[in-house]
């Protein structure tokens, strides 16, 4: 299915279901952040293959902010833009950050500790950055609609 600029449609999908997955991924990247920050012995837990809890829970936080703005964005425009590009870097940063490490634990050495700090900065600025993005982007758009609703009314 193709839009009348002849690109690929997007699904629309109904504002409560909008709202109700964007407050989902925002929970649980909430959780993830309190579990980060109330630290404790439950971080070290190693996952099968190795992987420390602390690392996936430090990985959900971006991932769900970004999901949450990814959800809420407006259709077509720059904030949908945006939170796909805080979405792609969200889900990147586990695997560069796993690749610049060479281990699980995420112990670095060198200019690979500085890359690495600075890529997660980045990515946490954007996954900060895309979420009131989006919910401004998609709070004009409904104003928009509306007063252009009551002009025609």
């Amino acid at each position: 299915m193709r839009s009348a600029q002849g690109q690929p449609a997007r699904r629309r999908m109904r504002t409560g279901a909008r709202l109700g997955i964007a407050a989902m991924a925002c929970v649980a990247a909430a959780l993830a952040l309190a579990s980060l920050v109330a630290g404790g012995d439950l971080l070290d837990l190693r996952l099968p293959g190795g992987l420390p809890l602390g690392n996936l829970l430090a990985w959900l936080v971006p991932c769900g902010l970004s999901a949450a703005a990814l959800a809420l964005a407006p259709v077509p425009g720059r904030a949908l833009r945006f939170a796909r590009v805080s979405c792609v870097f969200a889900v990147a940063w586990l695997p560069v950050s796993l690749a610049l490490a060479d281990d699980l634990a995420l112990n670095f050495s060198g200019g690979r500790g500085t890359a690495w700090l600075a890529f997660s900065l980045a990515v946490a600025a954007c996954a900060a950055a895309a979420l009131p993005t989006a919910a401004l982007a998609a709070l004009i758009r409904r104003r928009r609609a509306g007063a252009a609703d009551r002009r025609t009314a």
